[in-house]
């Protein structure tokens, strides 16, 4: 069943204006599935309640949840037509709940693990989770071959966290202290002025 629900959304994914621009069949899945769930050891070492920020088409969130049955997942997508889009497939997973909303906008210090794959610069995408999650949870940020950690572990400190791990493709984030006063910034304020 639950390979059935990842086929009808990568076909919903390729077949929706906006979402990918991919075309490949085959390239969407290594990209959108194969690359999601190489995050599956890292999400097992933090408890809790699981958001993807910036969703967008459902990645890296979809193939997590259904991965992870037992663990909630909140698909958090800032534009209306993406969340309608994730709403359907939502449907067929009950540990999936999704969330119109900026990031910046939302209850602080909440769930376990964050999660950001394409959503921004890994530093403004750091600041973007990091106040969403709990002390003792943890951001996994899917980065690039060239993504610096130095500039990571700036943003980190300010926002009470510190870099636990960059493996191959991940910046692992893990929150010591409660979010600081003056976090999150306003909306569009860690794009238009990066901490670091």
């Amino acid at each position: 069943m639950t390979e059935g629900i990842l086929e009808r959304w990568l076909e919903g994914v390729l077949s929706t204006p906006g979402l990918t621009g991919l075309r490949d069949a085959a390239e969407a899945r290594r990209v959108l599935v194969d690359d999601a769930l190489r995050a599956r050891s890292l999400i097992e070492r933090t408890p809790g309640p699981i958001v993807d920020v910036g969703s967008g088409g459902g990645s890296p969130g979809i193939p997590l949840a259904v991965a992870f049955p037992d663990r909630s997942f909140a698909l958090l997508e800032a534009e209306r037509r993406k969340c309608d889009f994730l709403s359907e497939i939502a449907r067929e997973l009950p540990n999936v709940d999704v969330v119109w909303g900026r990031a910046e906008e939302q209850p602080t210090d909440r769930f376990g693990i964050g999660l950001a794959k394409a959503l921004a610069k890994p530093p403004t995408a750091a600041e973007l989770c990091l106040p969403l999650v709990a002390e003792g949870g943890a951001v996994i940020l899917w980065v690039g071959e060239s993504a610096e950690p130095g500039p990571v572990a700036l943003v980190a400190k300010r926002l009470a966290a510190q870099v636990e791990d960059s493996c191959e493709g991940f910046f692992i984030l893990r929150k010591i202290g409660p979010t600081p006063a003056g976090f999150p910034r306003r909306p569009g304020m860690a794009k238009k002025r990066p901490l670091a």
